[in-house]
C-alpha cells in the first residue's frame, strides 16, 4: 500500500494489535484513524505518519521514530490531564511510524468549527484559551514545550453534561517528527518549529523554543477562533512567516473585551508577550466571575420578591476593569499585580480541587474522626451543619470561618423558599461508591457537573458538600453540589428552579439565553424564550471600578455594543441593538458586572425563531 492513502487500509491489522475501523481526517502529521485495540477491547486513535517521498522516509525514518518516542515519553507524563489528548504509545509497523492516542468521540477540531460555524464569540474563545493555557502550563512545568499550537491542534467534544463544545483538549502535544501532508512546517536542525501563521517571530528567526513561543502561538488560534481569520494569513507561507516576523498582526473587529489579551500574546518582543499567570488572569476576567471583563446595564431592577428587600452583605475584594477601559499606565501596574495575584490563585486552586479532602478532614476533626451516631445526624459534620441531606433545589446560606469567601469550610443554614438573600443552590449530585470515594472525586465532579449552569451566570463558583463516612449514607451516597455567589449572594433561585414570569431581585439570576419580559425599568421577568418576549440575554461586562451605580446605568449600553454587540450572536445590527441590566448587588460587592441583552431597535418584541 503507498504511504499516505487515507483511503485505503481499513481492516488492517497494525503492530499485530490494532484494527484500522475507518479514517478520521488528515492533517500536518499524516493520516488518522479510528482504530480496535485488541488486546484492551478499547477504540484508540492512531496517527500514520506519512513522508513526503520515499527515499526521504528511508533517510530519516530511525531519526524520526527515535524522537517520536523520546516526545512521546515527555507527553506520557501528561496523561490524566482533562486538556491534553493522551498519547499512549509510538510504534513502529512495516516500516513507518504510527502514534497511538486517545480517541475522543464526537470530537471537532476548532478550525473545523470556525469554518462551519463562524467566528466563535470572545467569551467562549476565552474560555477555550483557559483550558489550553492550563495544559501548556503544565507541559512547560516539564520543560516541554507543544510547538504546534493552532486551531487545528485543539479538539472540542462533548461534557458529560452534555454541552456539545465543552469539553476542550489539545492534540499533537510534544510530537516532534515531522512528515508532510499538506500544511507546510518549517524546520532548523531538524527541529519541528511550526506552522507558517502561528509560530512565533523568534522561532521564525532561528531561536530555541520556550513557552512565550507557545503563547505566542496561542493568541493567533484565539485570534482565529474569534476574527474568523488568522492575524498573519497571507496568499503564501512564505508571506505568512514574514508577516509574523515583519508585520503587526491585522486589527481585530469582533474580539470586545478579548482583544487586549490578544494584542499582549500577540507582541514581537517575548519579554514584553504576557506571560502565562498574566493571560490566566485576563482570560479569567472575561469567562469567570472573578475575572469576568463582560458587564452591561441599562436599568435598575426592581424588587418585587421578599428577599429583594435584604441587603447584601459588605463588599468582598473588588474586581478589576476590563483592559480597554484601564490607562496605558495604569493597566501596566494592574498586569504586574494580576501576575502576583494569579501565582497565589494556583496555589487556592489546588486546595479547591481538594475541597472534597479539606471538607472531610476538617469534619472529622470537628465530630472526633469516627462519626456513628451523630454523623447520621450530621450528613456533613459538624462544621457545615445541616442536620438533613440537601435535595435538588435547596437554597442556602453559608457563613464563612474567616473574612474571605471560599477559604476554609463554610456553615451553611437552609433558606427554605429561596426568600432570605440566598448565597447559593443546589443544582447537581455527584454520586461514590464510598465516603472516601466521595472524599477524593466530589470536588472535581461537582466542577463538571455545575460547568453549564456557571457559565450561563456571571459571578458564581462550584462548591462541594462531602458527606462523611457516618453520615455517607444519610447523605444518600453522595456529593451535594452548589452554585454560591463568588462575591456576594445569590438573590433567588438559578437554572430550571426559576418559575417561568417570576421577576427578577437582581442580575445575579439573569442567565445567558434568558428571554425576558420587560414590563418597565426596574421590573423584568423571566418568560419562555418559545414565545414573544421583549430582550434576551447574550452575556456579561464590567464596568471600571471608578464607575458609580448612577454613572453605569447610562454608559452600560454603550459597554454592551462594544463588549457583546448582539451582530456576534447573528443578530441583524440593522434591525437590532445591545440593551443592557444592572443592580445594586455588583456595585456593593465591587463586581460592577452588567448583564447585556438584545432588543429590537423599534421596542417591538422579539419571537422564539429569532434567537
Amino acid at each position: 500500500m503507498p504511504s499516505g492513502s487515507p483511503t485505503s487500509g481499513v481492516g488492517r491489522i497494525i503492530a499485530g494489535r490494532y484494527l484500522l475501523l475507518n479514517p478520521l481526517g488528515s492533517g500536518g502529521m499524516g493520516h488518522v484513524w479510528l482504530a480496535h485495540d485488541q488486546r484492551l477491547a478499547c477504540e484508540v486513535a492512531l496517527k500514520e505518519i506519512v513522508f513526503r517521498d520515499p527515499v526521504e522516509a528511508g533517510r530519516e525514518r530511525e531519526a524520526r521514530v527515535a524522537r517520536a518516542r523520546a516526545e512521546a515519553r515527555h507527553a506520557a507524563g501528561l496523561r490524566g490531564h482533562p486538556h491534553v489528548v493522551t498519547v499512549h504509545d509510538v510504534l513502529e509497523h512495516e516500516g513507518l511510524p504510527w502514534i497511538v492516542m486517545e480517541y475522543v468521540a464526537d470530537a471537532v477540531d476548532l478550525r473545523d468549527l470556525v469554518g462551519t460555524r463562524g467566528p466563535l464569540a470572545p467569551a467562549e474563545c476565552a474560555r477555550i484559551g483557559l483550558a489550553v493555557l492550563d495544559a501548556l502550563t503544565a507541559g512547560h512545568r516539564r520543560g516541554v514545550m507543544h510547538r504546534d499550537v493552532k486551531p487545528a491542534n485543539i479538539l472540542l467534544a462533548p461534557d458529560r453534561g452534555g454541552s456539545p463544545y465543552g469539553r476542550v483538549l489539545l492534540t499533537d502535544y510534544g510530537i516532534s517528527v515531522q512528515p508532510d501532508a499538506g500544511e507546510t512546517r518549517y524546520t532548523l536542525a531538524s527541529v519541528l518549529v511550526g506552522t507558517a501563521g502561528y509560530l512565533a517571530p523568534e522561532r521564525a528567526t532561528g531561536g530555541t523554543p520556550t513557552p512565550a513561543a507557545d503563547l505566542f502561538s496561542l493568541g493567533c488560534t484565539l485570534y482565529h477562533a474569534v476574527e474568523g481569520v488568522g492575524p498573519f494569513e497571507r496568499e503564501s507561507h512564505l508571506a505568512e512567516v514574514t508577516a509574523v516576523v515583519m508585520e503587526e498582526p491585522r486589527p481585530a473587529v469582533r474580539a470586545g473585551a478579548l482583544g487586549p489579551v490578544l494584542r499582549a500574546l500577540l507582541a514581537k518582543d517575548p519579554g514584553q508577550r504576557l506571560s502565562a499567570a498574566e493571560a490566566e488572569a485576563a482570560l479569567s476576567r472575561i469567562v469567570t466571575p472573578e475575572a469576568e471583563p463582560y458587564v452591561r446595564t441599562r436599568t435598575d431592577l426592581g424588587s418585587q420578591p421578599p428577599w429583594a428587600a435584604m441587603q447584601a452583605p459588605p463588599p468582598p475584594s473588588g474586581h478589576q476593569a476590563p483592559p480597554e477601559a484601564i490607562s496605558p499606565q495604569r493597566r501596566h501596574r494592574r498586569e504586574r499585580s494580576h501576575a502576583l495575584r494569579a501565582v497565589l490563585a494556583c496555589g487556592l486552586g489546588l486546595l479547591l480541587a481538594l475541597g472534597g479532602v479539606w471538607y472531610a478532614m476538617a469534619d472529622r476533626s470537628s465530630d472526633g474522626g469516627g462519626g456513628g451516631h451523630q454523623d447520621a445526624r450530621r450528613p456533613y459534620g459538624g462544621t457545615v451543619g445541616l442536620t438533613e441531606p440537601l435535595r435538588d433545589g435547596d437554597c442556602v446560606t453559608a457563613d464563612w470561618p474567616g473574612s474571605q469567601r471560599f477559604r476554609g469550610t463554610p456553615r451553611l443554614r437552609l433558606d427554605p423558599g429561596c426568600d432570605t438573600v440566598p448565597d447559593g443552590q443546589v443544582t447537581a449530585f455527584a454520586g461514590a461508591a464510598s465516603a472516601d470515594e466521595a472524599r477524593r472525586t466530589g470536588a472535581a465532579e461537582c466542577e463538571e457537573r455545575t460547568r453549564e449552569i456557571r457559565e450561563r451566570l456571571a459571578d458564581v463558583r462550584s462548591q462541594a458538600v462531602v458527606p462523611t463516612d457516618g453520615g455517607f449514607e444519610a447523605a444518600g451516597r453522595r456529593t451535594a453540589c452548589l452554585v454560591l455567589g463568588a462575591n456576594g449572594p445569590l438573590y433567588g433561585p438559578v437554572g430550571t428552579h426559576r418559575a417561568p414570569g417570576s421577576p427578577f431581585a437582581d442580575t445575579a439570576t439573569m442567565q445567558r439565553r434568558d428571554c425576558l419580559d420587560v414590563r418597565t425599568n426596574r421590573d423584568a421577568r423571566l418568560v419562555s424564550c418559545a414565545g414573544s418576549y421583549d430582550e434576551q440575554v447574550l452575556g456579561f461586562t464590567r464596568l471600571d471600578p471608578d464607575v458609580t451605580l448612577a454613572e453605569a446605568r447610562t454608559e452600560s449600553d454603550t459597554a454592551c455594543a462594544r463588549d457583546v454587540p448582539p451582530g456576534d450572536y447573528g443578530f441583524d445590527p440593522s434591525v437590532y441593538t445591545a440593551g443592557s441590566w444592572t443592580s445594586e448587588g455588583p456595585w456593593k460587592n465591587g463586581t460592577h458586572f452588567v448583564v447585556c441583552t438584545v432588543r429590537r431597535q423599534n421596542g417591538g418584541t422579539m419571537e422564539g425563531d429569532e434567537s
